[in-house]
């Protein structure tokens, strides 16, 4: 009778804790754990299955965010979100799974986007255009991109301290290897004729090497600062920026 009542007692325990956890408000967790540059509001539901009506982190910002645990991840030491939100225009898809050691992993990421998203964490002014993400792996520890395996298409590119006018479109291809990220970078309809890649490396500096070829349509205040970038016998200008992100 003890036993059985001990029994009883255990289950009754276990069915109280099961039932917090699977109810736990999402709005306390966000209060416990929250990274420091990531910033939610209007949150409803709980750590399984719940929403935010704004979601903010380094200058990238979505609405009517919304997540569902995948529970069964859990055995494998992770928490995997199927997660979606809309960005000021187009929209964003992705498999999410908050690992040890503040690393984030999207995987299956499809997104429309536009790239003032990017301004601050580019560091870049006057960062305009859209874009379309498809990554198979998107891999972030600490903030800082660890893996990139995907594609980047920009159309309407524009750089305000490039040139006032649209500067076409261009696509990314980024692959992770030994020694950091690597990308291939050429324009699809652009305002030149660019070929190039860039480098990230584990110790957040990046290098961008590239050539660029003026074209019939290359605007003026372009032309201009091409002027001061010598040019080989093809007429090619070499390009080269370095710096930390």
């Amino acid at each position: 009778m003890i036993q059985r009542s001990r029994g009883l007692l255990f289950l009754a325990v276990l069915t109280v804790v099961v039932a917090l956890i699977f109810t736990f408000p999402a709005r306390v967790a966000y209060r416990w754990m929250a990274p420091p540059l990531v910033q939610l509001s209007g949150i409803e539901g709980t750590v399984w299955n719940g929403s935010a009506r704004e979601f903010a982190t380094n200058g990238v910002y979505l609405r009517d965010l919304n997540w569902r645990m995948r529970p069964l991840q859990l055995l494998a030491g992770k928490a995997r979100y199927d997660i979606s939100g809309t960005p000021a225009s187009g929209f964003f898809e992705s498999e999410v799974a908050i690992g040890f050691g503040n690393t984030v992993t999207l995987t299956n990421l499809s997104a429309a986007v536009p790239m003032q998203m990017f301004e601050a964490a580019a560091n870049i002014d006057g960062l305009r255009g859209n874009a379309s993400l498809q990554f198979e792996r998107l891999e972030l520890t600490a903030g800082r991109a660890t893996a990139m395996d995907g594609t980047v298409d920009v159309a309407d590119l524009s750089v305000g301290f490039l040139s006032s006018s649209p500067l076409g479109g261009y696509r990314a291809e980024f692959f992770t290897q030994e020694n950091g990220i690597v990308a291939s970078i050429e324009d699809i309809d652009g305002v030149v004729d660019l070929a190039g890649s860039l480098q990230l490396n584990p110790d957040k500096t990046f290098a961008f090497l590239g050539q660029i070829v003026q074209k019939p349509n290359t605007p003026e205040s372009l032309r201009n600062q091409l002027r001061y970038v010598p040019a080989n016998d093809r007429g090619q200008h070499e390009l080269r920026y370095e710096g930390q992100y």
